[in-house]
């Protein structure tokens, strides 16, 4: 089996790092990624954060291709893949202090979106960061034209994806017991949101 390679990983990846570094301290102990892919994200990313347990995630059909990478590199702190469906499969059951996702709610359906936004409600501890990548839309608007013609290519693939609303993910985010720390403007008109879990779940 040849190796799975993204190009958009390696082209997002010094970015998304830079924004980790800003927001991840030694107090964070382990960290979950949802939708792992290829693995590169995992590779590149934890050895910066050697004191940190990196755990990836993803459909079991993924596992081999980002198990390759991880042979090869070698890095002592990155876990061995777990199989989560967002929407079937609940968290490992341990406590983690970072939840990331690169890339995932425009191919998610909106119902898996909410699921997982509610699993971060349920699983994660006051303190806790979430941290979501990718394309999102403001007020009802694409961000660019690129963007616009990307949800048409991922509605063609499955009408049920697609790029979603900050406003409405953001709602979600707050009603699960999140606020907002940073919405952070990313190349290639990407963002990176970033959540700290509040003490108590707010009343919808």
């Amino acid at each position: 089996m040849e190796k799975p390679f993204s190009a958009a990983c390696e082209r997002n990846k010094d970015p998304i790092l830079g924004v980790l570094k800003e927001h991840i301290t030694h107090e964070h102990k382990r960290l979950l990624e949802i939708g792992s892919g290829t693995g590169q994200h995992a590779v590149y990313f934890a050895p910066e954060f050697p004191w940190m347990e990196w755990h990836p995630s993803d459909l079991k059909v993924n596992h081999a291709g980002m198990i390759q990478w991880f042979k090869e590199a070698k890095i002592q702190n990155i876990f061995p893949p777990v199989k989560l469906d967002v929407g079937k499969d609940d968290f490992p059951k341990l406590k983690f202090d970072v939840v990331y996702t690169a890339n995932t709610f425009h191919i998610m359906h909106w119902k898996e979106c909410k699921s997982l936004m509610k699993l971060l409600g349920h699983r994660l501890r006051e303190g806790s960061l979430a941290m979501i990548y990718g394309p999102f839309n403001y007020n009802g608007e694409f961000t660019s034209d690129s963007n616009r013609e990307f949800d048409q290519t991922l509605k063609a693939r499955d009408p049920l994806s697609g790029i979603r609303s900050f406003e409405d993910v953001n709602n979600n985010m707050e009603k699960n017991g999140f606020e907002l720390l940073e919405d952070q403007e990313m190349p290639a008109n990407n963002r990176m949101l970033v959540y700290r879990r509040l003490k108590f779940v707010k009343k919808s």
